[in-house]
């Protein structure tokens, strides 16, 4: 919810922000690198830190790894271990990962072209969307135990 918000703040108001500076930088900068890490907290949060989505070249390496598992020869049982094999679940969600930043970045560079700031209300619409659900279950939960 935090996070829609903010994306519909830098929407409507990121022409003003940014010409306002604090520390050296523009505001809206400053407002997206809180974003991106809370949006990375909260990947690594439900995915209990088995995904981070810092930077898309670590997804990178975590697909290639597991591509290198997948076609790993298994020539004789690991007494450790067992067999070294991919994990496909795995190798599904940072394809869909890479593939959605990928197509993300091309689509968010050809709206702010063409209409600006604004481009992003569309996807704080739909952040805050999603986000009522859990909210509603939070405060229902609250409601209850009180």
């Amino acid at each position: 919810l935090l996070e829609a918000i903010l994306l519909l703040v830098f929407g409507l108001l990121g022409a003003r922000l940014a010409t306002i500076h604090g520390a050296f930088l523009p505001v809206t900068v400053m407002l997206l690198c809180f974003m991106m890490g809370l949006q990375n907290a909260l990947i690594s949060k439900i995915s209990r830190a088995e995904i981070r989505t810092t930077h898309v070249t670590g997804m990178l390496t975590d697909l290639g790894i597991e591509c290198g598992r997948m076609v790993y020869w298994n020539r004789q049982r690991d007494p450790l271990g067992g067999p070294i094999r991919a994990n496909h679940e795995r190798m599904r969600i940072l394809s869909l990962l890479i593939g959605s930043f990928f197509v993300g970045g091309v689509l968010g560079a050809i709206g702010f072209k063409h209409v600006g700031y604004i481009a992003t209300v569309p996807l704080a619409a739909l952040l805050l969307f999603f986000a009522f659900a859990p909210v509603f279950d939070d405060l229902s939960r609250m409601r209850a135990s009180v």
